[in-house]
């Protein structure tokens, strides 16, 4: 699978990098590095006090999403497939510790809540640079960039996005796919989400970048 940077001008249909904030990045890196696990396999953590906390989660909250209310959190570990996407109504923002890559398609590729696979791109983003994917992104776990390493990823979103599920009566079937607050997910039939009652509407091959990482 072709790999292409966030530098390249693919990914300006999926996201952006954040210029600035040289300082609060090198907090985050920190703490992401000395204060967050690299497990096994993938674990994520919608907010943790070891990032919540940091002066530079209170400026970049205070401006990138306008001063409204974020929770910062990490997705860490080893991964080299897809499994999911899953779309927000909002932007989210990453930021490795270490390199990582994205694999992401858009919402509008999405036909009777079905995609195929061969709409997903992957995106190389080198540590320490920062990253928005727009609410029109369908993006997952992020994948390790290399074979011998894993990934420890910040992720920035609104506050409980990932955390609870709304109660509610289906009214349609985007509800359906409802997994929790803020989260809409499709997931592909070989995933443990799917095993696990998520909605299937990944159709073609589950991607696996391990081959094509170094």
């Amino acid at each position: 699978m072709k790999i292409y940077n966030v530098t390249d001008a693919e990914f300006t249909n999926y996201g952006r990098v954040i210029e600035g904030y040289d300082a609060e990045k090198q907090e985050i890196m920190d703490a992401l590095r000395d204060k967050t696990p690299i497990p096994e396999a993938t674990e994520y953590v919608a907010e943790d006090a070891a990032l919540q906390n940091l002066d530079a989660s209170a400026k970049i909250a205070n401006t990138l999403f306008g001063g409204s209310p974020m929770q910062f959190g990490w997705c860490n570990g080893h991964n080299t497939k897809l499994n999911c996407l899953e779309y927000h109504r909002s932007s989210e923002i990453n930021f490795g510790a270490t390199d990582f890559v994205a694999l992401v398609a858009k919402r509008e590729e999405v036909v009777d809540f079905k995609i195929d696979s061969s709409k997903v791109k992957a995106f190389f983003v080198p540590k320490g640079v920062m990253v928005e994917f727009y609410a029109t992104t369908l993006h997952y776990a992020p994948c390790q960039a290399h074979n011998d390493s894993g990934f420890q990823v910040l992720i920035g979103l609104p506050k409980g996005t990932n955390v609870g599920k709304p109660e509610y009566t289906t009214a349609n079937t985007e509800d359906k796919l409802l997994t929790a607050t803020n989260k809409w997910l499709i997931a592909h039939s070989d995933s443990a989400e799917a095993k696990d009652g998520a909605w299937v509407g990944i159709t073609g091959e589950n991607i696996d970048i391990a081959a094509d990482i170094d």
